[in-house]
């Protein structure tokens, strides 16, 4: 299954939002279709800081701002996730969920706090946008960033959430012209390795 116009748009806005590349942040607005910016734009923004820090957050939301807006939020996507960070966590790495969890403990234990509390817990476990496309937008981004090792833990993380191989391996063809050729050929083999059903 490939991936439908929304998801490409929304997986090459994440990847230049996450990148810096302005350019295409306004382009893809440019381009949006009526019924977007929708909340699934408004959540994937929200992700940005997760990949990229708080600088480029904030940068990408003046850029689109500039770019004619993401459209208001409703009151429901003011609301904190139900479930908790555990649930994505371990749904997304499975058998090697303990050991993610030690290798992040052993970086410091503060940081494994915020990985689990802040970006599993707050923002990636948020109603408004499926898992399965989240983990579509985290390969994207990983992919322009050449972070093969975590780009294979979210290319089996997409699978687990219900996205099929194809469509992982679409989102690397997506982001092709944002990154390095090595990068994406990188990106390639990770996926055709890890990104099974």
């Amino acid at each position: 299954m490939s991936l439908a116009d929304p998801d490409r748009r929304l997986a090459r806005l994440f990847a230049a939002c996450v990148l810096g590349d302005w350019n295409e942040v306004r382009a893809q607005r440019a381009a949006a279709s009526d019924s977007e910016p929708d909340r699934r734009w408004r959540e994937a923004l929200l992700m940005v800081h997760v990949f990229a820090g708080v600088p480029r957050g904030v940068e990408s939301y003046g850029v689109l701002e500039s770019a004619g807006g993401l459209g208001i939020a409703d009151p429901a996507e003011l609301t904190e996730p139900t479930a908790g960070p555990d649930e994505l966590f371990t749904r997304i790495y499975a058998e090697s969920t303990d050991e993610v969890r030690g290798l992040l403990n052993r970086h410091h234990p503060l940081f494994a706090r915020y990985v689990l509390e802040h970006a599993y817990g707050r923002v990636l476990s948020r109603p408004g946008l499926a898992a399965d496309r989240r983990e579509l937008l985290a390969c994207a981004a990983l992919t322009v960033l050449g972070q093969e090792r975590q780009l294979a833990s979210h290319a089996r993380g997409a699978v687990r959430c219900g996205a099929s191989p194809a469509e992982v391996a679409a989102v690397v063809e997506v982001v092709l012209d944002l990154a390095a050729p090595e990068r994406i050929e990188t990106a390639r083999q990770v996926v055709r390795r890890f990104a099974r059903a």
